[in-house]
């Protein structure tokens, strides 16, 4: 399994279907230009675990890097999700993997996620690669 990051419209539409899987309420036809927004205008970076035989992302994750008060700089995952076909084959923790790499390059303090609560596998997953349950994290619906 290789990591990569996307780079082009290709590897967007790589991920596409994954990231309608995770987050199906989004437009399926207004996907890509939204990711390429996100990446273009918010700093948004997307990691894929590739398939190595066949070429398809068999997971994702994305993830932006910025600084606060309260942490110092920070990467924040905003999602992360593997195909049900490749679950148990390592694609999260690769990916983790791949973006603490990054981190400790680019000096990045820490990293962090929000989970939720139901989602047992992942939490196992997350303090296995030495997250903590640092808070809990509050919104507030404006529309």
């Amino acid at each position: 399994m290789l990591c990569k990051k996307v780079q082009s419209a290709e590897d967007i539409d790589k991920c596409k279907d994954l990231i309608l899987a995770f987050r199906p309420h989004l437009d399926a036809g207004g996907v890509s230009d939204q990711v390429t927004r996100m990446i273009r205008d918010g700093g948004f970076e997307i990691v894929y675990a590739v398939d190595e035989n066949t070429n398809n992302a068999m997971a994702f994750a994305g993830y932006r890097k910025y600084e606060m008060l309260r942490t110092g700089k920070i990467i924040y995952i905003d999602d992360m999700y593997t195909a049900p076909e490749s679950r148990k084959k390592g694609c999260a923790a690769a990916l983790l993997g791949f973006i603490e790499s990054e981190a400790r390059e680019q000096e990045v303090q820490s990293i962090h996620l929000d989970s939720g609560y139901a989602l047992h596998p992942a939490h196992r997953l997350y303090l296995n690669q030495g997250y903590i349950l640092a808070c809990n994290h509050f919104a507030k619906p404006l529309a």
